[in-house]
């Protein structure tokens, strides 16, 4: 008998265990939105043949969503595009056919934040907070479980009139309190190997503190150098600015009070300290960042438009029959011809081009940039910096591809006045053109008056490669003194001598692809003109491909100089470099490995370097190299060792080299830290906009896409960089969890203004894994498929066989509740303590009474 018992008890365990598997695969399959059959799992089942235990209600499982109501974080994607990921509670209801599915309880304020026009719903209601979404025509909510998303289709007349990719205002994130600080320390110590030259050393610090508080952003830059040779030694500390920065979001600007620059769209950009309002294109979507124009057409029926741009297609959508009008266009990095297809509804298509160029001064037809800037110009001159000064510049987007610009400069020594125009050309290109008349007073002469011409043009050639970007001519009369130059002269060190004016600019900048195997041509010329007749000119030319993972380039620089002497005569300084640099990896012997070899040539010589360069350590966070330097004469050969570790807590680099005249030894630690409520936090060098990642308990694991970026042995941890008023995505590498460590959802999205640092907070579990059987009052256990969830984590797990389930992040005491159906008697809590001599251990067993 014992034995036929035991038999047929390994029998009802395995049929509970395919009942069990078959319970979690029919929950999978619902939530994917797959068909299955109508399946029914006969509870019969479950009995073991002595006595039937009390049987659960799988409806939620057979025939239902396959997850029980509750709050889930998901990511919310309106007509197909990712709007925000938030905590969403569901409740349980019933489609139009009557079968059970998940709702989610949407406020009228969160559809109104996903770019639902609920204005113009007056039926718009809620009930319990949650809106009746129904009432807006052929709209729908869909939860896919196992993806963790909720799809809400939203037909477009429902929908506000906003530019693709615009952030709703309640996704911004201000960031938190907290006091930060960017550091850099470097220092040298170089030891003379020739008699009679002393030993040198010198040391340099880079201070960037900083203070957040709602919307303002308090920004400091100073620095400190020691210089010593011998038993001489200088040093020097200076603030390089101070400032407060806030946003203007209504007015799409930045404000900024203290020690800034101005912008340099239509005049010199000039150093002050005072106050600026500024155009901040960042805060606009990407549809709406840069120049493109605005595509119109006319549509018979609801029609496909799609736009493509040297082949690619950059936009796709549907328009209502009528004249439309697109003006939302990615700027796509690239000039060339828009070709527009309009596919109608009976399959007939239109086609037609648009022209397409792009230069900086450009913007989109019916869009306002603007900076206004007043205080004091800022210079080492205390004299100079209480000269005040005002500045003010306009650009805007014109219709038929045409820009209009301008602005004004004033101060009691400067009055300038700034025109100009830009234009769309299509194949011919684009180009700007602008004049500014000055009237001026310089300390050491009589008042002046001059102007400027300026010209830009641009123009990519798709079919060729080619992309002349940037083609400037500029040519100042002998009467024109910027506001700068102006000012400088009254610089107490500066009065009595003329300063460097510029007569005339030329810029060019081309780039030229060869095809796919022949590599590229770069091309870049710069000259200067000075009424003095000094002259600059830099030329920049090189040629670059690869082989078969082995990298090669040619260059070409010329730099040259002409200055007058006092007795009237010129002096031309004239320097070419001609190199050549080739790189060849060498993964088949060494991993993250490549050996580098270089030939410069000039004037004063040539040299060849032969080095091996690599990255070590599982997140690559350690470079190193080493290089011998080979001279033509063998007067400066040199060797020299280098690494750089980018750690949790900041960056390393150090390095030695040695030539016949000296020894040199250099090293350097830079980082960033941040002081908020939750205490002190360290990390690598700090961006303008950043991330503090909260994961309490989960010590040293690894941020994703991050090199050397762990969390401390608090669970925190700085991503050093975010991208303001964009969807940044931060996510934990959950590989590398400590053990008795999980996190609900390993990856969150943050949406930074200017400056923020925003908090991404992870829901760590932290505890035991433990194996409980929960036994009822009657000593039976808890029925087969119950829902057994812990008061802290919103999250159930189903009981298995006898009364057994698998909980993990548990505490050594906590209060359990089981779930089996709606009925009053199928309810339980347990409430237990985990024996002590078991913590630690792998997987803890444990009995519990469910009461």
């Amino acid at each position: 008998m014992s034995h036929n018992k035991g038999r047929r008890m390994n029998k009802i365990r395995i049929r509970h265990l395919a009942l069990l598997i078959s319970l979690q695969c029919l929950a999978l399959g619902v939530s994917s939105g797959q068909a299955w059959g109508d399946d029914y799992f006969n509870p019969a089942l479950l009995d073991d043949g002595e006595h039937s235990q009390e049987r659960p209600d799988l409806s939620l499982y057979e025939k239902g969503p396959g997850l029980s109501p509750g709050k889930y974080k998901v990511d919310i994607l309106v007509n197909n595009q990712k709007i925000a990921s938030r905590d969403v509670d569901f409740f349980l209801t019933n489609d139009a056919s009557g079968n059970a599915i998940l709702a989610p309880c949407l406020s009228i304020s969160a559809l109104k934040s996903f770019g639902v026009a609920t204005d113009k719903f007056s039926e718009l209601t809620e009930q319990n907070g949650c809106a009746t979404l129904n009432v807006i025509p052929a709209a729908s909510a869909t939860f896919i479980a196992n993806r963790q998303q909720l799809l809400l289709s939203i037909p477009q007349s429902a929908m506000e009139q906003t530019a693709r990719d615009a952030i709703a205002p309640d996704e911004l994130d201000e960031g938190i309190t907290a006091l930060l600080l960017n550091y850099s320390y470097s220092s040298s110590l170089i030891h003379s190997l020739e008699k009679g030259r002393p030993d040198s050393e010198s040391a340099y610090l880079n201070l960037r503190p900083g203070f957040n508080v709602g919307p303002w952003r308090l920004r400091n830059y100073s620095t400190w150098n020691r210089n010593s040779s011998g038993a001489d030694t200088q040093s020097d500390f200076s603030s390089v600015y101070t400032y407060l920065q806030r946003d203007l979001r209504k007015l799409g600007s930045e404000l900024v009070l203290g020690q800034s620059s101005s912008p340099a769209d239509v005049f010199d950009s000039i150093p002050f300290t005072g106050a600026q309002v500024a155009s901040d294109d960042d805060m606009l979507p990407d549809s709406l960042r840069g120049y493109a124009p605005v595509v119109r057409g006319i549509a018979n029926s609801n029609a496909q438009v799609t736009i493509r741009q040297n082949g690619y297609v950059i936009y796709q959508n549907t328009v209502a029959p009528g004249a439309f009008e697109i003006d939302d266009l990615y700027p796509s990095g690239s000039s060339g011809d828009l070709s527009v297809t309009v596919k109608e509804t009976d399959g007939s298509e239109q086609h037609f081009v648009v022209p397409y160029a792009s230069v900086p001064v450009l913007q989109r037809e019916g869009h306002l940039k603007y900076s206004l800037t007043g205080g004091k110009y800022r210079s080492y001159d205390e004299e100079v910096a209480e000269t005040p000064f005002v500045q003010g510049a306009t650009i805007y987007g014109l219709p038929r591809g045409f820009t209009a610009y301008g602005g004004i400069q004033y101060s009691k020594y400067y009055r300038a006045l700034a025109l100009g125009v830009g234009k769309n050309l299509g194949d011919w290109g684009a180009f700007s053109v602008d004049l500014i008349s000055a009237q001026s007073q310089p300390f050491h002469d009589e008042a002046q008056n001059g102007r400027s011409w300026r010209m830009r043009y641009s123009k990519d050639i798709a079919s060729t490669g080619t992309s002349l970007a940037v083609a400037g001519y500029r040519y100042n009369t002998s009467g024109f003194y910027t506001l700068q130059e102006t000012l400088d002269s009254y610089r107490s060190d500066n009065q009595w001598n003329t300063p460097d004016r510029r007569r005339s600019r030329q810029e060019i900048t081309l780039n030229q692809e060869l095809g796919e195997t022949l590599g590229s041509l770069n091309l870049s010329l710069v000259k200067e003109q000075y009424w003095d007749q000094q002259t600059q000119t830099s030329l920049g030319a090189g040629y670059s491909n690869s082989w078969h993972g082995i990298s090669f380039g040619f260059n070409y620089s010329l730099s040259q100089n002409t200055q007058l002497l006092n007795d009237d005569s010129t002096a031309k300084n004239n320097e070419q470099i001609i190199s050549l640099n080739v790189s060849v990896p060498l993964d088949g012997w060494m991993s993250n490995t490549w050996a580098s070899y270089s030939l410069n040539s000039s004037k004063e010589g040539s040299a060849q370097t032969l080095g091996l360069n690599g990255s070590a350590l599982a997140d690559n966070n350690l470079n190193w190299g080493v290089q011998q330097s080979i001279s033509h004469d063998g007067s400066s050969n040199a060797t020299s060792l280098n690494a750089d570790y980018r750690g949790t807590y900041g960056e390393l680099n150090a390095g030695y080299s040695q030539d016949q005249t000296q020894r040199q030894i250099n090293y350097g630690v830079s980082g960033g830290l941040v002081a908020h409520r939750h205490g002190v936090t360290l990390g690598q060098p700090l961006g303008e906009t950043f991330a503090l990642v909260e994961a309490p308990g989960a010590s040293g694991t690894a941020i994703a896409n991050q090199s050397g970026v762990k969390t401390d042995y608090r669970g925190y941890a700085i991503v050093p960089y975010a991208s303001p008023w964009r969807r940044n995505t931060i996510a934990l590498n959950t590989e590398t969890l400590p053990d008795g460590a999980d996190v609900t959802h390993a990856a969150q999205t943050v949406t930074p203004t200017r400056g923020a640092v925003v908090r991404a907070s992870f829901d760590t579990r932290v505890g035991n894994r433990v194996l409980m059987t929960l036994l009822r009052a009657d000593g039976h256990p808890v029925p087969f498929g119950a829902s057994v969830a812990n008061g802290e984590q919103n999250e159930a797990a189903i009981v298995g066989d006898e009364g057994q389930v698998y909980l993990t992040g548990i505490k050594p005491d906590a209060l359990l509740t089981a779930s089996w159906g709606t009925a009053d008697n199928q309810h339980c809590s347990a409430h237990y303590h985990l024996p002590e001599k078991t913590q630690g251990s792998p997987v803890i067993t444990v009995t519990a009474q469910c009461s």
